[in-house]
């Protein structure tokens, strides 16, 4: 199981996003099991990058930290790449915590972004802030 989680980080794509006051380097998920995986087991996420998660539409998605081992922020953004709301600082959830007790962060979006607790506040990002994501491809 760890060398199919490490298969699918590694082969991820990742972009560059301009922050107001950052470049970030994203790794791209954009397929349903890329998406499913994001961050989990990771030991550490570094200052400046993260991960973009790609859907197909601009609508209703949820969030949560199962396996996810660092606290996190999380960027809801609209397809017109405007953000539309920020969960920051979102903590770790005990390992072996069922699924029906971990907490679920929820918005609409076409994109969210996941960075290390409190990056987004250090990189400038609030609620409002416009990111070019033209570099960022489609979801498969």
């Amino acid at each position: 199981m760890l060398s199919l989680a490490l298969a699918v980080a590694a082969a991820l794509p990742t972009v560059t996003v301009r922050a107001p006051l950052a470049d970030l380097t994203l790794e791209v998920a954009r397929t349903e099991p890329q998406r499913e995986r994001g961050l989990m087991d990771r030991k550490s996420v570094a200052p400046h990058t993260g991960m973009i998660f790609v859907f197909d539409g601009d609508g209703p998605v949820q969030f949560w930290m199962k396996d996810t081992l660092e606290p996190l922020d999380m960027i809801f953004i609209g397809a017109d790449g405007r953000v539309r709301r920020i969960y920051a600082k979102v903590p770790v959830i005990a390992t072996g915590a069922g699924d029906d007790v971990i907490p679920r962060e929820s918005g609409s979006a076409k994109y969210v972004i996941e960075l290390a607790a409190g990056e987004a506040a250090k990189d400038g990002i609030v609620t409002g802030t416009k990111l070019d994501l033209s570099g960022v491809p489609p979801p498969q």
